[in-house]
């Protein structure tokens, strides 16, 4: 569903009707804040672990209604407030390797732009689940990881096409750099938190510019009430996100993005085999 106006309540009795265009969907007032408490909740999650804000929040507005490149416009275009805000705060703390950044950037960025591109034209679907089953693969090396305790001992290789795919499916599946790319620089052994927080820098860059293309494609007014709901929920959780990172243990750190990558990856299968 696409928002276009101020949002009514249904009369009692009779189902509220679908407004706007691009997938229709229903949303009641009360529904602004509850993605408001879902911004806090999965901004939460991925300043500290660097992932799952973007597919939460698109899962819930795909349940709401919204159209998949409207729930991924909304999403994306919430992320380039509460990117920022976290991304700044991991640089505050020195959780940021600017190396690393450089290149995942702007790899990050073309590969976005593609798959933005190809959501808007109502493509991009048939990969869901395929990157979901990589995803749960990735969980499991990160707990192997975590629980053999092994040491960082090279940095990650690979990070331009790892930062062209995450920037790609980012887009398509509204969400998945967290997974995709913080999951994989975790999984490489180096310091969970220089991964983490050099990954969330990078994926300011990628979300402009697939915000960007969204636009571009949909129009500004597609994006809906949805993303300034999310920015509240989600901007004030960022610095705090950070905090949490800083202060983990790197083993309590890896087992947790670990568990919750498996998590998110199980998930996916069980809704593309549904």
């Amino acid at each position: 569903m696409i928002f276009s106006g101020p949002v009514r309540r249904s009369r009692p009795g009779r189902a509220a009707e679908p407004r706007g265009h691009g997938g229709g969907g229903i949303v009641i007032e009360e529904g602004f804040w509850q993605i408001v408490a879902i911004g806090f909740a999965a901004q939460l999650v991925d300043g500290a672990l660097g992932m799952a804000y973007g597919l939460t929040s698109t899962s819930l507005l795909l349940t709401l209604g919204y159209s998949p490149a409207a729930a991924s416009a909304s999403v994306h275009l919430a992320e380039v407030a509460t990117t920022a805000v976290s991304a700044g705060s991991h640089i505050h703390l020195r959780n940021v390797d600017w190396k690393l950044v450089r290149p995942l950037a702007i790899a990050g960025i073309l590969g976005g732009v593609a798959g933005a591109g190809l959501l808007a034209a109502g493509a991009g679907e048939a990969l869901r689940p395929f990157v979901s089953v990589y995803l749960a693969l990735m969980g499991c090396v990160i707990l192997w990881k975590a629980f053999r305790n092994v040491p960082g001992i090279r940095p990650p290789r690979g990070l331009v096409p790892l930062g062209g795919i995450g920037g790609f499916l980012d887009a398509v599946g509204g969400g998945g750099w967290g997974p995709i790319v913080s999951g994989t620089l975790v999984a490489s052994g180096s310091s969970a938190r220089h991964m983490i927080g050099s990954s969330i820098a990078a994926e300011f860059f990628v979300t402009v510019a697939i915000t960007v293309t969204f636009a571009g494609h949909l129009g500004l007014q597609d994006f809906g009430i949805a993303a300034l709901a999310l920015v509240v929920g989600g901007v004030p959780a960022a610095p705090f996100a950070a905090l949490i990172v800083r202060a983990v243990p790197r083993r309590a750190l890896m087992i947790g993005v670990g568990m919750l990558i498996v998590a998110l990856g199980i998930y996916g299968v069980t809704r593309a085999w549904a």
